[in-house]
């Protein structure tokens, strides 16, 4: 069965202003040593396992030539565009639409959020593999859970069951959790029921579409209308005049919490979702007092920061735990433990009309 991939990179990243902005979100940055972005790094390391024509990105129309010329490579049909944001839900009927119409029925869909850290890239590719395995039995719906190590409190939860018919390593999943509160994560972490909701997902397009129709049916019908033109000069006229009206739901609310034969994979590969700058110094090398520093600085008696400049010097004395990233137009300058609010001066922003810095 052909494997294809469905990369979702629609996202705006706010919790990385102000490098992240609105005409350049966190999928299209490097914030790793390699300079190598978060989106390239995705799709590099799929290769091993599907075709570079076989890739789909799924991404807002104003995103567009930045997939074309981080992405080279990828067919440009391969780029489906939505002209506004409906979450994961109707992005994914789209693209599980357009698969089956190229592939004229079946193939089997990874699908991968577009931002994420994957340290052990062939662990990674030996779950995915897994769970193609898995998905190809039957009409079962696959997750790739990631193995608590903390009792974190921004992530959804997966718990789940024991194995599935004997299956090593695949277990049934109960029930998704939304974000819990940190009493509630902390018993999460010590019933050893429960794994992080990774939102990578691994189904034939037959099994998700079947499912999209009797839990989402307008969702399935309207995504379902706009794939009859792909391929055609009518599609992107299609795409503009139908997605919108579709309702805004996450895969997870619309499908996963009703669905029947759910599967999971625990995977230890590394993850990292890079949800906001604490993120940076656990993916990067940091020096002998714990600090990750970029560009033009001087750190005098300074522990475990994250200094990020651009052209101007940066010089921290005395300071700790903090989070400094200097651009052009905005200066971000945070405590590491309130780093979940920077989308706070983001709505600020907004409040105050000031979009240029959005």
């Amino acid at each position: 069965m052909k494997i294809t991939a469905v990369i979702m990179a629609g996202g705006r990243g706010e919790r990385f202003w102000p490098k992240s902005r609105t005409n350049l979100p966190k999928q299209f940055l490097s914030l790793t040593a390699d300079k190598e972005t978060m989106i390239q790094k995705t799709v590099s390391r799929l290769l091993p396992m599907v075709d570079l024509a076989d890739i789909f990105v799924v991404t807002n129309a104003q995103y567009a030539s930045l997939v074309e010329e981080q992405l080279p490579g990828l067919p440009k049909e391969n780029i489906i565009l939505e002209p506004c944001g409906r979450n994961t839900a109707p992005c994914i009927s789209l693209a599980a639409a357009v698969i089956g119409k190229k592939y004229a029925g079946e193939a089997m869909m990874l699908v991968l959020p577009s931002d994420h850290l994957i340290r052990y890239e062939d662990m990674y590719i030996d779950t995915l593999r897994k769970a193609v395995s898995v998905a190809e039995e039957g009409s079962r719906l696959v997750t790739i859970g990631i193995t608590p190590t903390y009792p974190e409190t921004g992530y959804g939860y997966i718990k789940f069951e024991r194995s599935a018919g004997g299956e090593s390593g695949v277990y049934q999943v109960e029930r998704f959790v939304e974000k819990p509160d940190l009493e509630t994560a902390k018993e999460y972490l010590a019933s050893e029921k429960y794994l992080w909701n990774s939102g990578m997902f691994v189904w034939k397009t037959s099994t998700i579409l079947w499912n999209l129709e009797k839990y989402m049916p307008q969702v399935y019908a309207g995504t379902r209308a706009i794939a009859a033109h792909f391929g055609t000069e009518k599609f992107d006229a299609a795409l503009s005049e139908c997605y919108a009206e579709l309702p805004s739901d996450s895969i997870d609310f619309g499908v996963m919490e009703k669905a029947q034969e759910i599967y999971t994979i625990p995977g230890s590969f590394g993850w990292d979702d890079v949800g906001n700058w604490l993120a940076v110094e656990r993916i990067n090398e940091t020096n002998e007092l714990g600090n990750y520093v970029e560009g033009d600085v001087i750190a005098i008696g300074t522990e475990r920061s994250t200094i990020c400049g651009k052209n101007r010097l940066i010089a921290a004395v005395g300071v700790e735990d903090l989070i400094v990233v200097d651009t052009d137009d905005a200066l971000l300058i945070c405590a590491k433990s309130n780093t979940q609010d920077v989308k706070k001066v983001i709505e600020t922003l907004k409040e105050r009309n000031r979009t240029a810095l959005l």
